[in-house]
């Protein structure tokens, strides 16, 4: 479906009944990710939950419609929010994603259940170990000046971003599957000016390491042991600074436990979320 929202048209999917609580699923890499992975992975707890998945404004099949800000991503969140008449949602943002969903909680604590969290930061700290740990992987025909554009956000085309997005793949997961990747990597919208904002600009003054100590509702956090991105001690500061949370590690996963353990990292939401319910009784 397509609505407007603070002037820009929206692609967003419904799942589930309107008489269950709510959870929005944010996901990651502006101008890169939409809400198809996470559709994927998690439509299965439409049977106890209404679930909403959307594209991010200049992302996915939503309209390329500046400002590309996390202020401007978290009013999208809480306007279609009220379109789809709920007072309070559970939120769930992976990489990326989970900077909007802190930020969400951080900006709109009245509207927020609990936050659920998937390899992601309070900071933007590990940017260069990762840019190293690309480097020192010595993957096939990636080019050392073509990945600095891409964590820098001065990428020049949509040609640019999927090529070099496709040679750093391997990194991201246990099990490489490159047949599979091929695929998914052709199936991608591409928004590099998306990409770039939010490489170039909002990343470099990203940092709420402090203010996640104010969330007061229950966090999840999630992550896998061998994320190269966001890796496990981006998830222990969020685990030391957030007050009321979970915490769990996933032996046999890169950067997306939700695909690579997803029937193990189904369980633990569905465990989480029973025990925000009972908090709430």
């Amino acid at each position: 479906m397509i609505t407007e929202v603070n002037g820009c048209s929206i692609y967003y999917e419904i799942f589930g009944e309107e008489n269950t609580e709510t959870i929005f699923f944010i996901h990651g890499a502006p101008g890169l990710g939409d809400c198809r992975s996470d559709i994927k992975a998690f439509s299965s707890l439409s049977k106890n939950f209404r679930l909403v998945f959307l594209d991010m404004r200049g992302s996915g099949r939503s309209a390329d419609v500046p400002p590309y800000t996390h202020e401007q991503w978290t009013a999208d969140i809480d306007e279609l929010r009220k379109q789809v008449g709920v007072d309070k949602i559970h939120i769930l943002g992976g990489s990326y994603g989970g900077f909007l969903a802190l930020e969400y909680a951080i900006r709109y604590p009245d509207q927020v259940l609990s936050v659920m969290l998937r390899d992601t930061a309070a900071n933007n700290n590990s940017s260069e170990d990762s840019i190293n740990r690309a480097l020192e992987a010595n993957l096939k025909g990636l080019n050392e000046d073509n990945l600095v554009r891409l964590f820098q956000g001065k990428v020049r085309t949509n040609e640019e971003l999927k090529d070099t997005f496709f040679k750093i793949q391997p990194l991201y997961t246990v099990e490489y599957d490159e047949e599979k990747t091929r695929e998914k990597i052709d199936s991608i919208y591409y928004h590099y000016a998306t990409h770039n904002y939010a490489f170039s600009e909002n990343k470099k003054t990203y940092d709420i390491s402090e203010d996640i100590k104010s969330i007061k509702v229950p966090v999840l956090i999630t992550v896998g042991i061998h994320d190269w991105i966001t890796p496990v001690e981006s998830s222990d500061l969020l685990a030391k600074n957030i007050p009321d949370n979970t915490y769990i590690k996933f032996e046999n996963s890169g950067h997306s436990p939700h695909i690579e353990e997803n029937e193990k990292y189904l369980e633990h939401v569905r465990e989480f979320l029973s025990s925000v319910t009972a908090k709430q009784q």
